[in-house]
């Protein structure tokens, strides 16, 4: 899993970096093998006046297929870390799925023709 951290506004620590991987792996470690590039964007919109303004921005690219992208925002960065990277887990699931269901659909087609052509 490549992982493409990248704080705006602030400075990304280790211990933060060590937190998203490991909260990405625990969401999306099922799907390793099916995942080109995973990239994460945190800011702080307001900065030191402080409010709901923590942002955790998470896009993950697919080979053929559109990227899938969340955007979560709280007043605590790790909340926005935690929420996005469940809501994350949850979408590439629902995609992988629906690209496994076409998948499916198109194979009898396939074959039909492959057994049409061999009459």
């Amino acid at each position: 899993m490549n992982i493409h951290i990248q704080a705006r506004s602030f400075a990304l620590t280790d211990s933060l970096r060590e937190y998203i991987e490991r909260r990405l792996r625990f969401a999306l470690g099922w799907a390793d093998d099916r995942l080109r590039q995973i990239s994460v964007r945190l800011s702080d919109e307001n900065g030191p006046r402080g409010g709901k303004d923590k942002c955790c921005r998470i896009q993950i690219t697919f080979p053929g297929a559109p990227s899938v992208v969340i955007e979560d925002t709280e007043t605590d960065l790790y909340v926005a870390i935690d929420r996005a990277s469940d809501r994350i887990g949850r979408s590439v699931a629902r995609r992988l799925d629906q690209q496994h269901d076409n998948r499916q659909h198109s194979l009898p087609a396939l074959a039909d023709s492959i057994t049409l052509s061999l009459h």
